[in-house]
């Protein structure tokens, strides 16, 4: 059995939808170690730290909207082009041959 081509928006769509969960693993441990950061700031008593402790307490949060945004935009991207690159060369080198069982 050959792959002779790969359907380039599905391999795409899948590369996104797998990278924007890694996104969201990221952005939740993000998440997480700003709340604890920034809480520990806030226990400071500091004004200063107080402060630098709230934005870093929101912008973990909002990290966990924006990485796997982002991060599924870059999957969609990348399997867009390495989808568009893997036919091009498997017109001359014939594609890769799998067996199965």
């Amino acid at each position: 059995m050959v792959i002779k081509r790969i359907g380039v928006i599905s391999c795409a769509k899948v590369m996104g939808v797998l990278y924007a969960g890694i996104g969201l693993l990221i952005g939740l441990l993000y998440a997480l170690f700003a709340l604890v950061g920034g809480g520990a700031m806030m226990a400071s008593g500091a004004s200063e730290a107080a402060f630098g402790g709230g934005v870093m307490m929101g912008i973990g949060v909002a990290m966990v909207v924006i990485a796997p945004i982002v991060y599924g935009l870059m999957g969609f991207l990348a399997g867009l082009l390495t989808a568009w690159l893997y036919n091009l060369a498997a017109g001359f080198a014939g594609g890769i041959e799998i067996e199965v069982a």
